[in-house]
């Protein structure tokens, strides 16, 4: 991805202490616009921005060695998260201005070399390369410099729940629920059902995986909505091909600090679970059929053995789906703030299509087709990464927008 927005204009909109003013770039015989038309650089102004987020990096770096952080787990993990948020933007910016001194240095050659034309020409090539790579590190640091969704960090659930379809959609879910499970496997991810229910003809009716590892929302967020499949069932004699379909929910777990429940609002009752767990899950009242009467949420838990755990669960993926409404509410007044958007962003927008007859996998957000083998693999990487940047752009282009105003 390549824009023209100068980073020098970004950093001024993201700029927190009022306006800045920037003098332009000095334009003479030797300077970079010149010699490959790179856009501005970063002038005194910004430059002190950056040094101050490094100062501030530099500061934590040291905390961690200090014993009153080292013996606070709680604070020492602040410091941490605090330190890897502006770790990357650190290190672009110290490469950068590495390679501004390099140039400096190249310029000179270039002005002392006099008439010796070969001496000019490796100047000459030398600023060129160095320049090249300043261009793709202003690319980087404004992408760094965006402002980031703070839920990107934590943990979530991810629930599956077949569509139309009958029996198929039920096989459709459990064929997402394989993709999903392969994904987070190779991100390293830690993955645990907690709640599920068998399709009669195999699949799920429903699934819930709790997911925890890296940055797992910032992935997973972009798989909420609807799932098309087309193909032709293995119920099907004719030959013909069906369209199901199944929809991926993202919660982010929260706690009550997050998501206040007026406990006046919960209707609960309790049953006996049955099926596999010994006599206790049959004899028992361990399961949990849980009402939020305000927005008519329901929510049943089997999982776990016992009544409590199943009451906790409950709870907490309730939380997890009214912060999700929440969520949804302010991204769609941010959209059309905007006027701008990566699909409707809705629970309900139809994000991808599964065709098996044509072995491919069509993400209607990118307008791209991809192998189906790859992603029945638990490659959706590539869409995520897709999307990420596609977000991203959009995200620069109105920051430009604003500045220019």
């Amino acid at each position: 991805m390549k824009l023209s927005t100068p980073l020098s204009l970004l950093l001024s909109a993201l700029c927190m202490e009022g306006a800045v003013s920037f003098a332009p770039a000095p334009q003479n015989a030797i300077t970079r616009q010149t010699l490959t038309s790179l856009p501005m650089a970063l002038d005194d102004a910004m430059k002190s921005r950056l040094e101050g987020i490094r100062r501030s990096f530099q500061a934590l770096t040291e905390r961690l060695g200090d014993p009153d952080v080292i013996s606070d787990s709680n604070l020492l993990r602040k410091v941490m998260k605090d330190r890897s948020q502006s770790e990357e933007v650190v290190m672009a910016y110290e490469e950068y201005a590495q390679l501004d001194v390099e140039l400096e240095g190249a310029q000179e050659l270039f002005q002392d070399a006099g008439d010796d034309a070969e001496m000019r020409e490796m100047a000459r090539a030398e600023m060129k390369e160095i320049e090249a790579r300043m261009e793709v590190l202003e690319e980087e640091i404004k992408i760094l410099l965006l402002p980031k969704d703070p839920n990107d960090d934590r943990n979530c659930m991810l629930e599956i729940r077949a569509g139309t379809g009958g029996s198929e959609a039920n096989i459709f879910a459990g064929d997402l629920l394989d993709i999903y499970r392969k994904f987070m496997s190779n991100e390293g991810w830690q993955v645990k059902m907690i709640d599920s229910s068998s399709g009669d003809d195999g699949g799920y009716k429903n699934v819930v995986l709790e997911v925890k590892g890296d940055k797992v929302y910032s992935k997973l967020k972009w798989e909420a909505g609807v799932h098309r499949v087309q193909r032709v069932p293995a119920t099907e004699t004719q030959g013909r091909v069906h369209t199901s379909t199944a929809s991926v929910a993202i919660m982010i777990e929260v706690d009550d600090v997050d998501v206040k429940i007026d406990q006046k609002d919960i209707e609960m009752s309790t049953m006996r679970s049955g099926g596999a767990g010994g006599q206790n899950v049959n004899k028992v009242e361990t399961a949990v059929d849980l009402l939020h009467k305000p927005t008519g949420i329901r929510i049943k838990c089997t999982q776990e053995r016992s009544q409590l755990k199943n009451k906790e669960l409950a709870m907490k993926m309730l939380m997890g789906k009214l912060y999700d409404i929440e969520i949804e509410k302010r991204e769609a007044e941010e959209r059309a703030r905007r006027g701008d958007q990566i699909g409707t962003g809705g629970r309900s927008e139809k994000i991808r299509t599964y065709n098996w007859k044509d072995s491919r996998v069509s993400e209607h957000r990118l307008g791209q087709n991809f192998p189906l083998q790859d992603i029945l693999g638990g490659g959706v990487g590539p869409i995520i990464d897709g999307l990420i940047a596609k977000d991203q752009e959009t995200k620069l282009r109105q920051l430009s927008e604003d500045s220019a105003m």
